[in-house]
């Protein structure tokens, strides 16, 4: 049953994982040559991921945990696999009842000490006969807590005895290296070329990604091209899909409030505004008069458009002068500005090459609707003319 824009919102949920997993296939390749001896019963295996906030990380452990269960069962043989969030659980009593509470749900969450939490882990990994793959997800929040210990506990189990013998591994998932934070009896355990890392998206990637969203959540049609570029251009700043597929989400409940059919351009800027703006008040007030009419003139051509020329926002610019008793500056002083606002974050510069051998400047705004650009800027403009009349 779809609502508005979205025919399955579930489908832009974190947790939601896709079947395919655009550009993060030279990972997943890694992934399945690092367990080729978990599959075969050889050995156990440890491996880190290493990546920014949204690259893919969980995303891909989780896709990667799936398929090797289900090639296993094919073969008769059985792998349990289950994610801790560290940073929600950074204490070694706490991701051990979360990792316990896969084997039995009903497990009482107080009154058991590590010690005694690690002797039920093991049992029920025993009683499991399967291997057994732990996500530490986030798991420098565990070290930065003290907890490394665990980490060598668990490595170390399929050491312990012939029961748990090659029975259980591990895939930590950290933003950043966390050898640093094991010591030498743990890193022992750990292949420091078991390590494969995950780079921030392009725009074009994230495109990509945001495209196959869309088909899986959204009706068909109700966010063009255009609409995706915007916001994988916005995400693209620090290369995080999450953060792109939030703002889809977002664009989308935007455009239902206002019973539309399809996003636009200012849902998504909405949007942005409302997940993770850059734009404020202090900043708008604090810029001249002359950057507050080519800003002004900058929101107006860009209704419904992500991109302007910076010829037309210069003429838009000439007619906010007019219109509030301004000066125009001259062409030179006018991209001195614009470039001025670039810088601030305000706009966004870039050239464009034309069809001939020139170069074109082409101006967005990221951060705020122009519709509330617009409106705000004039606001203020017309209450400083009226204190100097």
């Amino acid at each position: 049953m779809s609502t508005g824009v979205f025919k399955d919102i579930g489908k832009l949920s974190f947790d939601y994982v896709p079947e395919r997993l655009p550009h993060r296939e030279e990972q997943l390749r890694k992934l399945r040559i690092m367990f080729e001896p978990v599959m075969t019963g050889q050995f156990s295996q440890n491996v880190l991921l290493v990546g920014s906030i949204g690259t893919g990380k969980t995303v891909t452990s989780k896709s990667f945990c799936t398929e090797l269960a289900l090639g296993a069962a094919r073969e008769g043989r059985k792998i349990d696999w289950a994610v801790v969030n560290c940073r929600q659980r950074n204490s070694e009593v706490s991701t051990l009842l979360k990792m316990i509470n896969y084997f039995d749900p009903n497990f009482p969450d107080r009154g058991f000490s590590s010690q005694e939490l690690r002797k039920v882990l093991r049992r029920h990994i025993e009683k499991r006969q399967s291997h057994c793959i732990f996500i530490l997800d986030e798991v420098d929040s565990l070290f930065r807590s003290g907890a490394s210990d665990l980490v060598y506990f668990l490595s170390r189990l399929s050491e312990e005895s012939d029961t748990l013998k090659h029975r259980v591994s591990l895939i930590l998932i950290s933003q950043r290296y966390v050898f640093d934070f094991l010591d030498m009896p743990s890193l022992s355990t750990f292949k420091r070329t078991n390590v494969i890392e995950f780079g921030k998206y392009t725009k074009d990637q994230l495109f990509d990604i945001l495209a196959d969203r869309t088909e899986l959540a959204l009706v068909s049609g109700s966010a063009d091209e255009e609409v995706l570029s915007m916001i994988a251009e916005i995400a693209s700043e620090w290369g995080d899909a999450r953060f792109a597929i939030e703002l889809l989400e977002k664009s989308g409940m935007l455009a239902n409030e206002q019973m539309s059919p399809v996003i636009t351009l200012e849902d998504v800027r909405a949007a942005k505004a409302a997940t993770y703006s850059y734009v404020t008040e202090e900043r708008i007030s604090g810029l001249n008069r002359q950057q507050m009419l080519i800003l002004l003139g900058t929101a107006r051509v860009l209704r419904n458009r992500a991109f302007a020329e910076t010829s037309e926002v210069e003429r838009a610019y000439r007619i906010a002068c007019e219109e509030y008793g301004e000066k125009p500056r001259a062409h030179t002083q006018f991209y001195t500005h614009v470039r001025e606002l670039a810088g601030s974050g305000l706009i966004d510069l870039r050239s464009k090459r034309g069809s001939s051998s020139g170069t074109t400047g082409m101006i967005t705004l990221l951060d705020i609707p122009a519709d509330i650009m617009a409106s705000r800027l004039e606001e203020i403009l017309s209450g400083r003319r009226r204190k100097v009349q």
